[in-house]
């Protein structure tokens, strides 16, 4: 019997990936990394990067409204899911991580694209704009700061720091053992807990989260994003950092920040100040979504983004 239990979660995470029959799984070979992506539609490409610990599913409820007019692209980023893992720390640096996006579009012959990032897929974005704006039309972020201002409130935001202290389990050796307890037990109450609880995510849902995290190597490949970066409050004797230079960290494309209020890891600080690093700047903050807000919101993200690129 419970065999037979496990096999229809199986095939219901399996129903879950396969939901829109018009989604395309491919696979590109790429700055010496094999990305699968998923991809929909036909037109000017819109990539989207998804944040720890998601996958190219976060945006499941995305990629249908832009195929519309748009060839929308949302690719497991290197180290998850069904993407390379490359095996050294240092080979998740953000250098990496930029041109990993750079080539993929490349590799499906754009050279201007819409990026939209959240969580690590923003921090991408954030620096792939700064590194290259001349192939960006748009930027689209969400609830992931400027890296200037994540640096700056990381440093002398006491409450951003007690927020932040789950980098440090995230950096530590023992967080893979920790992180996959009990079937992931802690990832997905973080990440569909709530969403379980009001229908936000299916069970289904659920199984196909758990499928990307059981992949061998994904969960040390998003993982060490927070270890090449060295991410996390500082340690109290540790010499403060010099300020960002803003004319190195400027953001030359129009940008759309969205943000929920209730986001418990990244607090609202990090929207101060953010004008001064990105001067075309459109922030839309919804009070009641916290760090999911993508999964919450879905139509409400979707017309903020419309209106935006529109």
């Amino acid at each position: 019997m419970l065999s037979r239990i496990a096999f229809l979660l199986v095939f219901a995470a399996c129903c879950a990936l396969a939901a829109s029959p018009a989604w395309k799984h491919q696979y590109a070979k790429v700055n010496g990394v094999r990305l699968h992506y998923v991809t929909e539609g036909k037109g000017p490409l819109i990539i989207f990067l998804h944040g720890f610990p998601e996958f190219w599913y976060e945006w499941k409820d995305q990629l249908p409204e832009f195929a519309k007019d748009h060839r929308a692209v949302a690719p497991d980023m290197r180290g998850y899911d069904l993407s390379g893992k490359p095996a050294g720390v240092d080979q998740y640096q953000m250098k990496d991580l930029v041109e990993d996006v750079r080539a993929l579009a490349e590799h499906l012959g754009y050279k201007k694209f819409i990026l939209v990032g959240h969580d690590w897929g923003g921090a991408v974005a954030w620096s792939f704009a700064i590194a290259h704006p001349e192939y960006l039309e748009k930027l689209v972020i969400v609830n992931c700061p400027h890296p200037s201002i994540l640096a700056r409130e990381l440093a002398g935001n006491p409450a951003q720091q007690k927020a932040s202290q789950y980098m440090l389990m995230f950096r530590s050796p023992q967080a893979e053992q920790l992180l996959s307890a009990n079937n992931y037990a802690g990832l997905v109450d973080a990440v569909l807990g709530d969403g379980l609880k009001t229908g936000v995510f299916t069970e289904a849902d659920k199984q196909a989260y758990i499928q990307a995290w059981s992949q061998p190597g994904a969960l040390t490949g998003g993982l060490n994003y927070y270890r090449a970066a060295n991410l996390g409050p500082p340690a109290p004797d540790a010499p403060a950092a010099p300020p960002a230079d803003a004319n190195s960290m400027l953001v030359k494309v129009p940008t759309l920040v969205i943000w929920g209020e209730k986001d418990t890891a990244l607090l609202t600080g990090n929207l101060d100040g953010m004008d001064k690093f990105v001067p075309n700047l459109t922030v839309k903050r919804i009070p009641d979504g916290s760090h999911w807000v993508i999964h919450e919101k879905p139509e409400l993200v979707n017309g903020y983004i419309r209106e935006f690129i529109r």
